[in-house]
């Protein structure tokens, strides 16, 4: 009956300090409001955006976990160099150049023995993060795949759920065990994209002319990526800062997977890259699936050995940083390594213009 009774009871008249203080809640209020609805229509805009990029792929046959297309072109240069770098000077803009402003003209696309480059991305990433590459290569003349791996980019899967990295890595394997008998094709990797075009080269030695490792773990037999990331335990802070590990299973058990905090996403993958390419990732990317990570590899001399090995190495990168990338490539020594100055981890951001070079020169070392 009290309880009743204090609720029937009038309400005093609010008082000047009263007043004040519910202006006061709902200036906050509204701001939070405005806060709000900002984010929502940056998230808006990055969703729009990203559509606008699946519209265009659905109608050159992209499907859910690739994406294809057939132009005709022509690319321009046949000298490759033992080591190379970029020496333009940066660019936050970094606008797109035609493709004759990039090489020299000579040599027809079409004539090259491989002109099919698959694009891997990195853990958390997905095929949206080569949308300049992608732009870049196809206005060369090269037929061109990104890969979306499972749990990432437009995958519709749980990266909880990923269990092994023959599960991680099978939209790429079903790409090459599609691929007509006698066509080769030039696999790219980024990050933990090595390790899974490392998996791919073991399984078809005979399909995969080149591989190209950008910024990539590039394992010897017997590695996992996290005995590669080890290595660099209590030398990168900020790799440590930025992990969030996620138990889906229960915190007394392994973690299922690992995000990067929001907030030092720029200093970690993206110190060189353009503020609309950060935003775009902020609202892209996805958890990294651990098991893979931690699945040690069985590479074969006859098999992975087999395949001509590249490696591109960022100069500016936070999350491998270059002494990684040197340890690296001389455990494993690679046929050619190629340096791309002012780079950072992405550099299909930050240096997509000196990047493309890099991978057409690469194409045509014969």
């Amino acid at each position: 009956m009290g309880n009743i009774c204090a609720r029937l009871k009038p309400k005093p008249s609010p008082t000047p300090s009263t007043t004040k203080k519910r202006s006061s809640n709902a200036s906050r209020r509204e701001k939070k409001l405005d806060d709000a609805a900002i984010r929502e229509q940056a998230i808006a805009a990055a969703i729009l955006f990203k559509q606008h990029q699946q519209q265009q792929q659905l109608q050159q046959r992209f499907d859910r976990s690739t994406s294809l297309r057939y132009p005709n072109g022509v690319s321009k240069r046949n000298n490759a160099l033992p080591r190379s770098s970029s020496s333009r000077a940066r660019s936050l803009t970094d606008p797109l150049l035609q493709p004759h402003q990039l090489v020299n003209q000579g040599i027809k696309v079409d004539d090259l023995e491989i002109n099919h480059i698959v694009l891997v991305h990195g853990g958390g990433f997905g095929a949206w993060c080569w949308y300049k590459s992608i732009a870049l290569l196809e206005e060369s003349g090269y037929k061109v795949a990104a890969i979306d791996l499972t749990g990432s980019g437009v995958s519709s899967f749980d990266t909880n759920s990923i269990t092994s990295l023959s599960q991680y890595v099978k939209p790429l394997t079903d790409f090459l065990e599609k691929l007509p008998e006698g066509e080769k094709v030039i696999l790219v990797g980024h990050d933990f994209g090595g390790a899974c075009i490392s998996y791919a080269m073991e399984l078809f030695p005979r399909k995969i002319s080149k591989a190209i490792f950008i910024a990539a773990a590039m394992l010897t037999s017997g590695q996992s990526t996290l005995d590669i990331i080890s290595q660099q335990a209590g030398s990168n802070d900020l790799m440590q800062q930025a992990q969030v590990f996620i138990y889906a299973n229960g915190n007394d058990r392994p973690p299922t997977s690992f995000d990067l905090d929001k907030s030092l996403l720029r200093d970690l993958l993206f110190n060189q890259s353009p503020t609309k390419d950060v935003a775009l990732a902020s609202v892209s990317m996805r958890p990294v699936p651990f098991a893979p990570v931690l699945e040690k590899l069985s590479l074969s001399d006859m098999k992975y050995g087999s395949v001509r090995r590249f490696y591109i190495e960022t100069l500016e990168d936070n999350a491998i940083p270059i002494s990684l990338q040197e340890n690296m490539i001389n455990a494993s020594p690679p046929e050619k390594v190629f340096r791309l100055k002012s780079a950072d981890h992405s550099p299909f951001f930050s240096k997509p213009q000196a990047l493309h070079k890099l991978l057409v020169e690469i194409s045509k070392i014969i």
